[in-house]
């Protein structure tokens, strides 16, 4: 067998190249080596059947990432009950081959099958043009007579040589309903060289985004982000007294059992390459989950959205109220109207209450329609009342998670019976009530459930819940109705992960929660995700100046939160205005590359910044919140520096013209008069 797999990975493939993309195999020395013009990853299997990782080099800075010779790493890095797969496993190789894949790349496929005949393990390795990005992962094949678990994985198996360097490690913060660390607050660490780790502990409920970044002191980067909406650890670390750096992400809780002869597909992942500062890796990783990624945007000129939504009501909704609230929605030009909790019987009775729309929800959905506009409905899926009907026939769906969402039952998705009932509401749901936009939300979307009674494994609950749950469900549902969009709400954005950006349009960040706090996240969310996915709510007591709209101005959709029927005519007027000039300027901002250049703060002044290289231009919203200053000498970046430029002002009459080297190195003075007060800046090339 052993031959016959050789033999059969020599002939399969010596070296394919698909456009930029190109994998090549050297059946001499067992190596594999992967590269796009941008980035290149060699791997070997060794004369004595290890299988680790060489390098992984960076083509255009010249940087070079190196196996440290002191702790050899291998991507196969994972555990069944007392079995471990790693750099010391002693593996013949089975198969290899690779294949085209889009957008525009490469997958190399390496199956690897243990001496002892435990398991069969294929590595997926992936490359896309243009993107110093290695996207990855693992299918393990129960080879034993009986059921194994997987106890552990490890999603970032990166041990790098340090070459004596020093490294700053760089994540951010997610939201959260309680208190833990500031919402979306970047932070940086200088690693210990005793080997204490820097920890991300992220997935739904977690602490920080799905997102780690690495720099040394000469600017050479890596980043990493992992794609399961679970609760995961993950960690960077630097050895000095034995000269390497290690990157370790694992699921928490894991005990997946596979049968003999079954196969698991394990978590993708990537690493990437940057050379610079945090917004050049927050730059990369961007570019990749938007164009590799993520879901893709409803429509390019159109989107982010300007929507409305009906918890300016809270729960005490109408029909009246919400036909004439879309009356002047879509006066202002509102192109998604979402009609927020309420609307149902109950959580988890996910029929309209036929109090409030004696007309039938449809029937108010039609009119949505028929004023030009989309229409959305709020849709708490993991949670059920106690007393709804679902609960009442089947007690026993619960999760045992302890979270509470406005007094509703946890529901324990990956029980399959809930799952099919729960699939079945939300397409039922989907049609009954001319459905465009779904606004799920929740408290903690991965449930924690430990019953016995239940078809997934006790003991694997944070696996199972996220991907044989949450991710099913949603995954049933967008199939069976493609072309209805879905907005991730965890109670705010509480699970930021590269696994929701494959399932979502967009996400919320602030979760209504005023001006400064919708700063704050677009801040931090826009390092590791696109700004698509730093959605917005604006509550009706941030009022209408144009600080709480230009608040609102920078990131993804703008969601209006205000009670339109008791608006003056001059507020209408001005909200018409802002909502045209959001519309005029969100797609240069989307596909712009982020500069965050001042954090917001309660008594500071704050500059966020896009620059469209495509367009060659640049907007930035400058945010006076309680502080002395009357203005701001504003330096942007990313321009051309031979370039001419003309500066305008949203709320100043004046204007600028110089080169790009001279607006980068002088800057120019922006008016903030008084505390609470904003400006947004335009940059654009002369013709």
């Amino acid at each position: 067998m052993r031959l016959l797999g050789i033999v059969l990975g020599i002939t399969l493939l010596a070296g394919l190249a698909f456009g930029g993309a190109d994998s090549s195999f050297d059946p001499d020395q067992n190596i594999w080596t992967l590269s796009n013009g941008w980035i290149r990853a060699s791997f070997q299997l060794t004369p004595e059947g290890f299988f680790r990782t060489q390098q992984i080099s960076d083509l255009q800075s010249g940087d070079q990432w190196t196996a440290s010779p002191n702790s050899p790493t291998s991507p196969v890095l994972l555990q069944t009950d007392s079995d471990l797969f790693d750099a010391q496993t002693h593996y013949f190789l089975v198969a290899e081959y690779a294949q085209s894949i889009n957008p525009g790349g490469i997958r190399q496929f390496i199956m690897l099958q243990d001496v002892q005949r435990r398991a069969r393990i294929t590595l997926i390795l992936e490359l896309f043009n243009d993107h110093p990005v290695l996207h990855y992962s693992l299918k393990y094949q129960n080879l034993t007579a009986a059921t194994s678990h997987i106890t552990w994985i490890n999603m970032a198996p990166w041990t790098f040589d340090d070459l004596g360097k020093r490294y700053t490690a760089f994540r951010v913060n997610q939201w959260s309903v309680v208190a833990k660390p500031a919402d979306f607050e970047p932070l940086q660490s200088l690693l210990d060289i005793g080997g204490a780790g820097v920890a991300v502990d992220s997935g739904a409920d977690g602490e920080q985004c799905g997102w780690l970044a690495l720099r040394d002191s000469e600017e050479r980067g890596l980043f990493t982000g992992w794609e399961f909406d679970g609760r995961t650890k993950t960690t960077v670390r630097q050895d000095g007294s034995n000269g390497y750096v290690e990157f370790s992400s694992t699921v928490l809780d894991l005990n997946h059992p596979v049968d003999p002869s079954g196969e698991l597909q394990l978590p993708n992942a990537f690493i990437g390459l940057f050379h610079g500062d945090w917004d050049e890796a927050g730059y990369r990783t961007q570019r990749f989950a938007e164009s590799v990624l993520a879901k893709p945007a409803p429509d390019a000129k159109s989107f982010p959205y300007v929507s409305w939504d009906s918890w300016a009501y809270q729960d005490q909704i109408d029909e009246q109220t919400l036909r004439r609230s879309a009356e002047i929605a879509a006066d202002l030009g509102v192109q998604l109207f979402v009609v927020d909790m309420g609307w149902a019987l109950g959580i988890g009775d996910w029929h309209a209450d036929p109090a409030k729309f004696p007309s039938g929800l449809d029937a108010l959905s039609d009119y949505v329609h028929s004023l030009g506009m989309k229409f959305g409905l709020h849709f708490a899926l993991a949670e059920a009342d106690a007393s709804s009907p679902v609960l009442q026939a089947n007690p026993d769906w619960t999760a045992t998670d302890s979270s509470q969402y406005f007094g509703a039952e946890p529901l324990c998705l990956s029980n399959l019976p809930t799952q099919a009932w729960l699939i079945q509401e939300g397409i039922r749901v989907i049609d009954e009530y001319h459905v465009d936009w779904i606004l799920q939300d929740g408290q903690n979307m991965v449930k924690q459930c430990t019953k016995t009674t239940h078809t997934h494994d006790p003991a694997d609950s944070n696996y199972a819940n996220s991907v044989q749950g949450i991710n099913a469900v949603v995954s049933a549902i967008q199939q069976a109705r493609p072309d209805v969009n879905w907005e991730n709400c965890e109670d705010g954005g509480n699970m930021m992960t590269f696994n929701m950006v494959k399932s979502y349009v967009t996400s919320i960040t602030n979760d209504a929660s005023g001006s400064l706090a919708s700063r704050q996240a677009v801040y931090g969310a826009t390092y590791p995700f696109p700004p698509r996915y730093a959605e917005r709510y604006m509550p009706e007591s941030d009022g209408l100046t144009d600080y709480a709209t230009h608040s609102y101005r920078f990131g993804g959709p703008w969601v209006l939160m205000t009670r339109l029927a008791d608006l003056l005519a001059d507020q209408v007027a001005f909200l018409k205005s802002e909502v045209q000039n959001y519309k005029n300027q969100r797609t240069d901002i989307s596909a712009g590359k982020v500069f965050h250049i001042l954090a917001p703060g309660a008594d500071a002044t704050d500059v966020i910044q896009s620059y469209n290289a495509s367009t060659d231009t640049a907007i930035a919203v400058v945010t006076r919140a309680a502080s002395a200053g009357p203005s701001y000498v504003f330096r942007p970046k990313g321009l051309q520096e031979q370039q001419r430029y003309t500066v305008w002002f949203e709320v100043a009459p004046d204007v600028y013209s110089q080169t790009g080297a001279q607006l980068m190195a002088n800057g120019f003075r922006v008016l903030l008069p008084t505390p609470y007060s904003s400006e947004v800046v335009h940059i654009e090339a002369q013709q």
